[in-house]
């Protein structure tokens, strides 16, 4: 066989080794696309299982961190009562923290109480508004767009009262005189803004106090802020007290008025000042902080003392001093509660959501202010009727 025939059989037969070949090469490739489209599809399940429990840990995380935890899980700053064992909010975001007001842990009672004592001052301000002269003046600015008629008729009876006013002062004896000129004068002197700056003040402590136990749960700073926001409203009410009683009783006697009601401010400041510090918020020094209110409330015995020597003959003084008895009363006995943390200390755990200590301190407060209320309307009725000539 010559050369060129080996190479013409040669080929002949890699040509059909190819032929019978490729039909098997194609099958391959298909299977292996096949395996790849495959593979491909595998992976992106994983992916996508993989997102899945991802997220679903996250809303397990998130449901974990936005529940109610218990003392010994709490951060640091938050443990404030290792009687209270359970029901803590810690690290809540603030839409959280708000809408809390609505759910059961322990600060529950702390907020409604006080949020309560809040809404009560608020409406006892605006009924007493209604009721005061000078709004009544102001009110009746607006009513000139009546129709003439109307205030014709309103200037005939107003010139008539007067012709029969007139007429009866004639026929009165001198005493009488003297009487209704120390009435008048009484009722044209008395000024109100001394008992609305104590339901201001009133109202600032409650509201900061609703505050403070509502949001204190979010972060350490926030909570921080809160709590000295919160004895500042303390302070405040506590000289806001002061204010209506002192005003009223030595009011033909300024001096004493500035004394009083200055020194009580100044121990004020000096309390709010001394609060500010961070480490005196903490749990250690509450005793520290209930003597530094309570010195303030104390400091009303001596203007008291003065109070029952100047106006020994009023006949409103007992009265007067029931209501403000009373008043001590609740506020010493809410201190009591606050710094001896019973009853939980004698049942761990038992009072976690209901019946603690705070709980029982925040009623007495607003049932110590009521109490101080009561006294003001009394004094306030009493400035009514006498001025300073008359005592």
């Amino acid at each position: 066989m010559s050369p060129k025939e080996g190479g013409a059989l040669a080929r002949k037969r890699y040509s059909s080794k190819q032929t019978a070949s490729s039909p098997t090469s194609a099958k391959q490739e298909e299977e292996m696309k096949n395996h790849q489209t495959l593979i491909r599809n595998i992976s992106s399940a994983d992916i996508k299982n993989k997102r899945k429990k991802k997220k679903k840990k996250q809303n397990k995380a998130k449901l974990k961190r936005y529940g109610l935890m218990s003392y010994w899980e709490l951060p640091e700053y938050m443990k404030d009562n290792e009687f209270i064992l359970n029901y803590y909010r810690a690290d809540w975001p603030l839409a959280e923290a708000f809408f809390s007001v609505f759910r059961w842990h322990n600060e529950t009672l702390n907020v409604w109480t006080h949020l309560i004592g809040f809404v009560l001052f608020l409406g006892l301000t605006m009924a007493n508004l209604l009721e005061v002269p000078q709004v009544a003046d102001l009110l009746a600015f607006f009513s000139r767009s009546t129709p003439i008629r109307a205030v014709t008729n309103v200037s005939h009876n107003f010139i008539s009262g007067m012709t029969t006013n007139l007429t009866e002062l004639k026929q009165m004896t001198s005493k009488d005189m003297e009487f209704a000129s120390s009435v008048a004068s009484a009722e044209m002197g008395v000024t109100y803004w001394p008992f609305y700056v104590f339901l201001a003040g009133s109202m600032f402590c409650l509201l900061s106090s609703t505050i403070c136990h509502l949001f204190s749960c979010h972060s350490h700073p926030l909570n921080l802020m809160l709590l000295r926001i919160d004895y500042a409203g303390i302070t405040t009410m506590i000289i806001t007290s002061f204010f209506p009683p002192i005003y009223y009783i030595f009011q033909c006697d300024s001096r004493w008025q500035f004394i009083y009601l200055g020194g009580i401010t100044v121990m004020g400041i000096f309390t709010i000042v001394t609060l500010l510090s961070p480490k005196l918020s903490s749990s250690e020094f509450r005793t520290f902080r209930a003597l530094l209110f309570a010195s303030m409330g104390l400091f009303g015995i001596i203007p008291a003392i003065h109070a029952s020597v100047v106006n020994w003959g009023n006949p409103k003084r007992n009265l007067t001093l029931l209501y403000e008895a009373a008043m001590a009363f609740f506020y010493l006995t809410g201190t009591g509660f606050y710094v001896t943390r019973i009853p939980e200390r004698w049942r761990p755990g038992w009072f976690d959501l209901a019946g603690h200590s705070h709980q029982i301190f925040h009623v007495l407060v607003v049932l110590g202010a009521l109490a101080h209320y009561g006294a003001i309307l009394v004094m306030l009725d009493w400035r009514n009727s006498f001025g300073c000539d008359s005592n």
